[in-house]
């Protein structure tokens, strides 16, 4: 039976109008339900796209299941093959969508710009995870349905499967580190072992967790360089969370000052330094001489702030004006070596 270019239009025309409608009439009863929730909108906005590609599909899937009928020229297949790989995609791309939503959801009201954000770091880290293994899965079932959408494939399943227990062998010791990274990225995430800004020292460096992967771990070093390190180190090597179960830390600046030095004057400078800057949490300022050996009297300086970086800056703030103190009112607490000669007159 014949098809006319009449016919066939009349076909497509009605799929298309049937696929418009159906859009409009989604679309419109969306808006409506999400209109006072601005997640919502956003999903509406984010899965117009895939939803209206995913309609445009199975309506064409239609006319062509309609107008083939019992034909069976290669053509004919071929176009069937490609609306069926089609749909398949166009449903991956609208699942992973409302999948990257939900995970997005869980970020809502975790604010990280507030000084007790630890909480808020650790769901963010995990989320960001999952939304790698979500586009992961995603990807694997869509690759999976499409190749099994071929003959050829499906036939030769049962030989694979059959050889399976030998392949994952053989797959598992040739991508063993890349698996144990893959697994220590998933430890790490959900073990809260670290999470993004905590403040670590690693390698000697200082600096912060800046992204978290499925195999490795950016860290932001203090010079703004970024050390990449593979997620195993962090669950085999013993490194310094500084932020591990709060955000608010107290650093040491140490002197060695002179014997005369006045410690007295020293702690009322310290505490009038201290309250004049907001990097100061308020918590912690202690002065004492913790060690005088050597000629030196070493001053210890104890105090707190917000968060590593807050912290660096406070070190350094109370060092220079202890520094400049000294210098200016009391220059015999400032280091100096003594020397005794002793004179000998020649008989």
């Amino acid at each position: 039976m014949s098809l006319t270019r009449t016919e066939l239009a009349l076909a497509l025309g009605g799929a298309l109008l049937g696929a418009l409608l159906a859009v409009v009439v989604v679309e419109l009863l969306a808006r409506l339900a999400v209109r006072r929730w601005e997640p919502g909108r956003r999903l509406v906005h984010a899965a117009r796209v895939p939803f209206r590609v995913l309609v445009l599909v199975l309506a064409l899937n239609g006319v062509v299941a309609g107008v083939r009928g019992e034909r069976q020229e290669l053509w004919w297949q071929a176009t069937t093959h490609a609306g069926r790989v089609l749909a398949i995609v166009a449903v991956a791309w609208l699942v992973g969508v409302v999948l990257l939503f939900l995970g997005d959801l869980a970020l809502i009201g975790a604010r990280t710009d507030v000084p007790d954000n630890r909480v808020a770091r650790r769901r963010r880290t995990q989320v960001l995870i999952l939304r790698r293994v979500t586009v992961a899965v995603v990807v694997l079932v869509t690759v999976g349905a499409v190749m099994l959408t071929f003959p050829g494939v499906r036939a030769v399943g049962a030989s694979v499967l059959a050889s399976a227990g030998l392949i994952s062998v053989v797959a598992a010791l040739a991508a063993q580190s890349t698996l144990a990274n893959v697994f220590a990225g998933m430890q790490l995430a959900f073990s809260d072992a670290i999470r993004l800004d905590d403040a670590v020292i690693v390698e000697e460096e200082w600096g912060w967790i800046e992204e978290i992967t499925l195999s490795y771990v950016v860290v932001r070093l203090w010079d703004d360089r970024r050390m990449v390190l593979p997620c195993t180190y962090f669950t085999t090597t013993p490194f310094q969370n500084w932020t591990r179960h709060g955000s608010e830390l107290l650093g040491v600046v140490e002197m060695d000052l002179d014997f005369g030095v006045d410690t007295d004057g020293m702690r009322r400078e310290l505490e009038r330094v201290l309250p004049l800057t907001d990097l100061w949490d308020g918590r912690t300022q202690v002065l004492q001489v913790t060690d005088a050996v050597g000629g030196f009297a070493r001053v210890r300086v104890l105090v707190s702030a917000a968060d590593a970086s807050l912290l660096f800056d406070l070190r350094c703030h109370v060092r220079e004006e202890l520094l400049r103190w000294a210098r200016t009112h009391d220059p015999a607490g400032l280091p100096r070596q003594r020397l005794t000669v002793d004179r000998t007159e020649d008989a």
